[in-house]
């Protein structure tokens, strides 16, 4: 199972959720795309298998994901202060694979109906909808 991990910024979110993911799952190979190679270098690592910057190495691995995790700004067209490029967003959009979008309320996206959720608590229900999904 191919699993795409997909961050911005200074790749902290991404970087633990690998690790959970590394912790919990031995028979995935997780991809990390950073929009930023300091998003990249942190998530690779946190431990994935393979890891590429920018909008190119998205859109590929969008097509080879059985499931991509990310922030859900990676379908927001120039969310993550800008990092989301419009051809980024699509491609995640329109990838046949699951998507679990962790809803941070950051980068002028604000999910309603969600109380602000500890990083913790997201990631939790992270590796739980994971469990769900590979079963």
């Amino acid at each position: 199972m191919n699993v795409l991990v997909v961050d911005g910024q200074g790749g902290q979110l991404g970087g633990q959720l690998i690790k959970l993911l590394k912790d919990n799952f031995e028979d995935i190979k997780i991809i990390a795309v950073g929009t930023n190679a300091m998003a990249t270098s942190t998530m690779l690592k946190a431990g994935a298998n393979q890891a590429a910057t920018g909008e190119n190495p998205l859109i590929v691995a969008c097509r080879k994901a059985d499931i991509i995790i990310g922030p859900i700004g990676i379908v927001i067209a120039d969310s993550l202060w800008g990092e989301i490029t419009p051809q980024m967003a699509i491609a995640v959009g329109q990838a046949e694979a699951v998507r679990i979008l962790l809803p941070i309320n950051k980068c002028d996206n604000i999910v309603a109906g969600i109380s602000d959720l500890s990083t913790t608590t997201i990631l939790n229900d992270v590796i739980e909808k994971m469990k769900s999904i590979i079963k």
